[in-house]
């Protein structure tokens, strides 16, 4: 169990709420309250204000979902499932987290190996996670799979160390959603998103819109940020915008007890320097932003359009956010597929697999409001 984060903001708290509901179907007040560090007050609140908007039903002690159709992606799915199923080769796969984001990369991953006749085991990870050798070695050794799928923390301590393993590996692996190069700078295999494709789609739409000052923040501790921010900075450059406007372009881990004051102070930079539209990686850092906006009477998108990367969770929020989408599900079935290719034909070239994401437009984004 983390620890307690009582200065988290209603939207942040409402995204756990619905993250913990896709994850096991149910919540508990007791339980969040722990988790979370605020009230049981304060959850009932916000259970009641997900019931008014269609998202959860509230039962004695806690919510379950509404409707599949109103709740996020990853909560229809059907429950990821971590027990191998006997008589088939197995597929280790290993990544950050089987919440926010990565659920939806295993499933189209379990639906490509359902298709191909291979077995997941799947393990979850965590940012903290300074070397994966040993459980990347506890799927070779003791669970016998006959290829890897890794999400490497690439921040971390050991991050070159893991992929020399992986470049010398007795079994295949391919990278999901990360790029990597073995010791000798060969390339290695990979399926991942287009993200700087992401960062230019933003930045176009809001130019499209007639914004000419617009900035990009995005979290600190996103492996994908770096992408984001590069493809934001090649669209900024030809459409002839001001890549930055002074704003700061990273926030803290949002657990972090200053992370609400980060944004607070983050928002009034950018309005200082008139900006009118922005990109905020991820969905939950964007809601924060909105939260505090209209806290302050800043109407979105009259006064500020506000666009969120991942769209996990930001079309369930009022006014729906215009989002980008990476294809998670089709980075994880491509995942499964390069690495079948190189199970079975072994000599194939190595393939490095790029994705591209989608904007969907929705009601937090319009044109700068005139003077």
């Amino acid at each position: 169990m983390r620890e307690p984060s009582s200065g988290m903001l209603a939207p942040e708290r409402r995204v756990h709420i619905l993250a913990a509901l896709a994850r096991d179907g149910i919540v508990k007040v007791t339980s969040l309250s722990d988790e979370l560090g605020v009230t049981p007050v304060t959850l009932r609140r916000d259970l009641a204000q997900l019931e008014v908007d269609g998202l959860v039903l509230r039962v004695h002690g806690g919510a379950i979902p509404a409707h599949e159709s109103e709740v996020p992606e990853t909560a229809v799915l059907p429950p990821v499932s971590v027990r191998p199923v006997a008589g088939r080769d197995a597929i280790g796969i290993l990544v950050p987290s089987l919440n926010y984001y990565w659920p939806t990369v295993v499933r189209g991953a379990e639906q490509e190996a359902e298709r191909l006749g291979y077995r997941l085991l799947i393990r979850g990870a965590s940012y903290e996670l300074q070397d994966e050798r040993p459980l990347l070695e506890r799927l070779v050794e003791e669970d016998g799979v006959v290829g890897l799928i890794v999400a490497p923390n690439t921040a971390a301590e050991h991050a070159d160390e893991v992929l020399e393993w992986l470049h010398r590996a007795p079994v295949p692996a391919v990278l999901v959603e990360r790029e990597g190069r073995g010791p000798d700078l060969s390339p290695m295999e990979s399926a991942s998103s287009d993200h700087a494709l992401g960062g230019m789609l933003a930045a176009r739409h809001l130019a499209a819109l007639g914004h000419e000052r617009i900035a990009l923040v995005l979290s600190r501790s996103s492996p994908t940020s770096g992408q984001v921010a590069a493809g934001w900075s090649e669209a900024c450059r030809e459409l002839g915008l001001p890549e930055s406007t002074g704003v700061a372009a990273h926030l803290p881990d949002r657990n972090s007890p200053d992370f609400s004051s980060v944004v607070a102070a983050t928002l009034d930079d950018a309005l200082q320097h008139g900006v009118t539209g922005m990109l905020v990686h991820p969905d939950p850092e964007a809601l924060a932003f909105v939260d505090v906006a209209m806290t302050r009477g800043i109407s979105v998108p009259e006064d500020l359009s506000v666009i969120a990367y991942d769209d996990e969770v930001a079309r369930m929020f009022t006014p729906a956010f215009t989002a980008v989408a990476p294809p998670r599900t089709a980075v994880g079935r491509t995942a499964v597929g390069l690495l079948h290719r190189r199970i079975t034909e072994p000599d194939v070239s190595v393939e490095r697999a790029k994705l591209s994401p989608s904007l969907s437009v929705r009601a937090s984004t319009a044109p700068p409001r005139t003077v």
